[in-house]
């Protein structure tokens, strides 16, 4: 069955154990910036060698895509001119890059198009009008670099082995899952996976297939809750032609087409009562009939099953029954809700960040520690599912570089906790500049000044903080290459 975005988890894959290759450390990583232009300028670039950078050059959208895809820390400098409005969406794609600190350039008279200075007000480190001396440039390259280094080591030791299918985590409830797959996994015996929606059940199911004898065989997944109760056994079954009104031809069923694999069953608490003595049949004998036939198939599957449901209590209740109870629960697996989980909170987040980034508007660099802070109090109702929601949410509204508490509709969350000092830094810094833009009628230079910063810092806390900029302060910025 597929998937849709929600069933993604971030993480080590479970059949490699929890290790993750560590990020490099500054001493092993090269000085490398990515040139993207269409007409290099050679001259810079040799003076950009000789100062010691590894110089990478991309003169085209896709060469620039290629080279910026898993380069690592690195700084990035980009020319816009020549290229034409149907090379943005790549370049876009490659200025979102978090361990990428991209320097635009241009040489002095040359206007830039309207999209091209949204691209480098939203995504570029800083903006520098040529001619310039060199050491101006390589210095402009290496604070870009240092601060893209800072949002790797934050965040690419948890991302970088990530996919859709991945399970992941580092907490010790975790690892308790990860080590409870492995000793499961290659036995026949059925499995019954408990847990709260939105934890990743599936995934769980999905990880115990691969890990099995089985994984070169299909993985079936059905949802009994989704499916109307007429329809679960011909879904289940098969049937053959003319078995009923419409069925004009022959149809295998969800457990034959697993044959030699693993067949998922989600929510098999929610399971019509008379659907469920077909399949305790067919537990018992290991045979299907297909609906309207009389031929007994042998099928040789697994069943790993899942539910939401409090199934013991359904069985007291008189809605499941205990003898199909008894056959599904060989082995259990319980599933950790993510309140539970610590520290993965934070490799979620980011893993859903760097998936879905480019669904905004302009870069984002992380989250700030009042929403990290935020995330941690939460009680996250909806587990992992509501998790991915609310970041791919915060991502499209988000006005600033930075994730917060507001973007992620976990204000009162925010609001109810103990002041940390990152919190308490952050907020009086907001509150300076703002103090400072309204005493100086938000004249940036002035307030710059006041402030003791240089107004390319002034203008990129304001970005991150989601303060209003008004259209004149980005031509005041234009050229200005104070660090």
């Amino acid at each position: 069955m597929p998937k849709s975005p929600d069933d993604v988890r971030a993480g080590s894959c479970v059949t490699a154990g929890s290790t993750q290759s560590a990020p490099p450390s500054k001493s092993d990583t090269p000085r490398r910036v990515i040139c993207v232009a269409r007409a290099p300028n050679n001259a810079l670039l040799a003076e950009m060698r000789s100062a010691g950078w590894e110089v990478v050059v991309a003169k085209t959208a896709t060469g620039a895509e290629a080279a910026t895809k898993k380069s690592g820390v690195a700084a990035g400098l980009i020319d816009f001119d020549g290229f034409t409005p149907r090379d943005f969406p790549i370049l876009k794609a490659c200025l979102s890059q978090t361990a990428i600190g991209w320097v635009a350039i241009t040489a002095e008279g040359q206007s830039e198009s309207k999209a091209v200075r949204e691209l480098i007000r939203n995504y570029c480190f800083d903006y520098l009008t040529l001619p310039l001396p060199p050491d101006w440039i390589s210095h402009a390259l290496g604070h870009a670099r240092g601060m893209a280094e800072l949002d790797y080591v934050d965040t690419a030791a948890d991302t970088s082995l990530m996919d859709d299918d991945a399970m992941v985590g580092s907490c010790e409830a975790m690892q308790q899952l990860f080590s409870t797959i492995r000793k499961i996994a290659n036995t026949n015996a059925s499995v019954f996976i408990s847990g709260q929606s939105g934890t990743g059940k599936e995934l769980t199911a999905l990880a115990i297939h691969r890990c099995s004898p089985r994984s070169k065989a299909p993985f079936v997944a059905i949802n009994c809750g989704a499916i109307p109760s007429h329809l679960l056994q011909s879904e289940l079954f098969g049937y053959e032609r003319g078995a009923f009104t419409g069925a004009n031809e022959r149809r295998i069923g969800r457990i034959e087409s697993a044959n030699g694999g693993t067949l998922f069953l989600d929510e098999i608490g929610d399971m019509p009562f008379e659907a469920q003595a077909g399949l305790l049949r067919f537990l018992q004998e290991g045979k299907i009939e297909r609906l309207g036939g009389n031929e007994s198939i042998p099928v040789d599957i697994r069943i790993i099953s899942a539910t939401h449901v409090d199934l013991e209590a359904a069985i007291l209740a008189g809605r499941f029954r205990a003898d199909l109870f008894h056959r599904l629960c060989v082995l259990r697996v319980n599933e950790p809700p993510l309140s539970a989980r610590g520290k993965d909170i934070d490799v979620l987040a980011h893993y859903v960040l760097q998936k879905y980034k480019t669904d905004s508007s302009h870069k984002i660099h992380g989250f700030t520690p009042s929403a990290i802070d935020a995330m941690h109090h939460y009680h996250w109702p909806g587990n992992v599912r509501e998790l991915i929601n609310r970041v791919r949410h915060a991502i499209v509204m988000a006005e600033g570089r930075l994730l917060t508490p507001h973007d992620l509709d976990l204000e009162s969350e925010s609001a109810g906790q103990t002041a940390t000092l990152d919190r308490i830094r952050e907020q009086a810094e907001r509150s300076a500049i703002e103090t400072a833009l309204l005493r100086h009628d938000y004249r940036l230079g002035e307030t710059a000044t006041a402030l003791g910063i240089s107004r390319c810092t002034l203008y990129r806390r304001m970005v991150a903080y989601g303060m209003h900029v008004a259209e004149d302060a980005d031509e005041e910025l234009n050229g200005d290459v104070s660090i």
